[in-house]
């Protein structure tokens, strides 16, 4: 029978999972979309149970009557770093809360940042606190959900909470660990005791674990309620951007993935970078290895919103008007910042621009000049990397957003950089599978599943069109970020 090795991602709007090969063959492959739950301004939660262990357990049903089964071994990554406080038998006490875009914690962020001090911050963990952050999340459950927080024993993540109701065990890989700021010291690699029990007193942190590492076996209860053969190993998993980043074979120091979604992310690998305010400084999935990693807060949310206030216009049609368009979008330059920014200026009561509009812009131009924004975006925060001594040497594109070459195009142009396009594009579940293939013991260390489909070259002439709009670009933000934030104060009352 083949050997098989099973991999699931649970995302923020879906969850998907894999049935690959020890050798990087894709046999099977499933998605179930979950909901999310917006239920006061800056709050971004999911029902642990229902969109995270149900979709674990849809799908192994669903890829079990697919393809070879049951599988070798397991792993599970998540959207992530979230807060899903728990009680001492393991069960949520309320909706987990969500990576940075959930800013409900911004008050603590302040506080944390004022008492403990941004530079000690940035020196343990590697970065500032932001929205992203753990410490503050917590300390805001603390104080604003004292009942809840009594029985808090323990704090899980997507990823961490399938490996639990899977295994029963209690763990965390080290790379979401260092994203739990401030409550892991970088350079210790272990959790930093004084800084989490005076801001999480008498919470029990979880074991920690490489995303590699078996974290226990599928108990009685996790093979019951999945159909996975009893004892079969389950890696600790990690948070799903790394994970799709190894799933494109960024794995060596220089590579650098990015992400085109509804938010762009970027994953850069490097061994030594130096911690930089405007990005986020973590563990890898490997020991030994760093990642420097930037998020913005939209990328395609953009061109969905247009395209939603243009009647729903079909995307191909958008893309075409766009692609008719010059480079430069007929002198037109946005901000991109509709829902605020994450990295390189962490404002998220940041807002949206479009600068130059006249009679003569059509829905082409506009579309083109979103496009564009995110690519200034992008280049932005390369550009802070370079900084950060982690400056990509190799880009790969991933995601959906890669599908028709205008944006991977536009990319490419406007930072004047190559990138290639993997074979898979499947996203992190590929990646778990991997993780659970070296958990098992079952894949080459030194192989690399994922082979290059293409390469998006960029064209010199339209690189040098951009120069002059990517400088408008970088003084529009600060010219407009007292307006910006006016008229966001207007909007949260």
């Amino acid at each position: 029978m083949t050997e098989v090795l099973l991999g699931l991602d649970i995302g923020t709007s879906s969850a998907k999972a894999v049935l690959a090969t020890p050798g990087g063959e894709l046999l099977a492959s499933a998605e179930r979309p979950h909901a999310t739950a917006r239920p006061r301004p800056g709050w971004v939660e999911h029902d642990a149970e229902g969109a995270w262990w149900e979709a674990v357990v849809s799908l192994c049903r669903e890829l079990a009557a697919q393809g070879p089964w049951p599988p070798a071994a397991v792993c599970v990554s998540g959207l992530g770093p979230c807060v899903l406080a728990a009680g001492a038998d393991g069960r949520p006490l309320r909706p987990a809360i969500l990576y940075g875009v959930d800013t409900r914690a911004q008050a603590e962020i302040a506080e944390l940042t004022e008492e403990l001090g941004a530079e000690a911050i940035v020196a343990r963990g590697g970065s500032l606190l932001t929205t992203q952050a753990v410490g503050p999340k917590l300390l805001w459950l603390r104080r604003r959900e004292p009942d809840v927080w009594a029985r808090t024993r323990r704090l899980l993540m997507a990823s961490s909470y399938a490996v639990q109701r899977l295994t029963g065990e209690y763990v965390l890989d080290h790379h979401s660990a260092s994203q739990c700021d401030p409550l892991y010291d970088l350079e210790a690699g272990d959790w930093h005791a004084p800084w989490a029990e005076a801001i999480a007193p008498g919470l029990p942190l979880p074991r920690l674990l490489w995303p590699g590492e078996v974290a226990g076996e599928v108990s009685a209860a996790g093979a019951e309620a999945t159909g996975l053969a009893l004892r079969t190993p389950v890696a600790a998993g990690t948070i799903d951007a790394w994970a799709e980043a190894l799933s494109a074979g960024v794995r060596d120091p220089g590579d650098a993935m990015l992400m085109y979604g509804t938010t762009m992310f970027i994953v850069a690998v490097e061994t030594g970078p130096r911690p930089d305010p405007r990005l986020w400084l973590t563990n890898g999935v490997e020991p030994g290895i760093r990642t420097v990693a930037a998020g913005m807060a939209t990328s395609g949310a953009l061109t969905a919103w247009l395209r939603e206030i243009a009647g729903g216009v079909p995307y191909e049609q958008l893309l075409a008007e766009a692609a008719a368009v010059p480079a430069g979008a007929g002198g037109l330059v946005a901000l991109p910042y509709f829902a605020g920014e994450r990295t390189p200026v962490f404002d998220p009561r940041a807002r949206g621009v479009i600068c130059g509009l006249t009679l003569s812009h059509g829905r082409g131009h506009l579309y083109r000049a979103l496009l564009e924004a995110t690519a200034y975006g992008v280049r932005h925060n390369l550009e802070a990397f370079a900084d950060a001594g982690a400056e990509p040497r190799r880009l790969v594109a991933v995601g959906g957003g890669t599908r028709g070459s205008l944006w991977t195009r536009i990319v490419s142009d406007v930072t004047g950089r190559a990138q290639e396009l993997p074979v898979q594009t499947i996203g992190a579940s590929y990646g778990d599978a991997w993780l659970a293939g070296r958990a098992g013991g079952l894949v080459d260390e030194a192989a690399r599943w994922n082979a290059v489909a293409d390469v998006i070259d960029p064209d010199p002439a339209a690189t040098e069109a951009y120069e002059a709009l990517y400088a408008v670009y970088r003084e529009l933000y600060p010219a407009t970020r007292a307006q910006a934030h006016a008229l966001a104060a207007l909007q949260e009352d």
